[in-house]
């Protein structure tokens, strides 16, 4: 069941992303062009998501635990570090260098285009070697991660 439900997050998703026409790499660089024809949708997306996300999070959270799960995962430190602001800019400048983060690249992905298809391998490289990387590091691992239990 779990997996079931998962599923049909993703596919809710991916829907919403087609609809809102978040798979087209021409949107998030409408909207991350300032200078010339502002394509001001992509903050809609952006808006409604940060929207239904502040009020669902406090639902949720009232909970004593997930639905399929025991414990909630969250976040477990407000600390901003080299590394997290490192990935976030590599993150950033790869979203503005191809158009694409990686939800609607996998969506897009699944329809066959090939500028998506690279995107994602490339992504699954990154996030491979950051693995290995991590692996190798014996002081890291699961710290920024605090399971929390009601």
């Amino acid at each position: 069941m779990k997996h079931a439900f998962a599923f049909l997050v993703g596919l809710i998703f991916a829907l919403g992303l087609g609809l809102a026409g978040m798979t087209q790499p021409a949107k998030v660089i409408g909207f991350l062009n300032f200078t010339g024809r502002w394509d001001p949708s992509l903050a809609f997306v952006m808006l409604g998501a940060i929207a239904v996300h502040f009020v669902l999070f406090r639902v949720v959270m009232k909970r004593a635990s997930p639905l399929f799960a025991g414990v909630f995962q969250v976040p477990g430190s407000l600390h901003l570090d080299r590394r997290l602001l490192l990935g976030s800019a590599i993150f950033g400048v790869g979203w503005g260098l191809a158009g694409y983060c990686p939800g609607p690249a996998i969506v897009s992905s699944g329809g066959g285009s090939g500028r998506a298809l690279l995107f994602t391998a490339a992504m699954l490289v990154g996030m491979l070697l950051f693995r290995a990387l991590m692996s190798w590091d014996s002081k890291r691992g699961d710290a920024g991660v605090t399971q929390l239990s009601r």
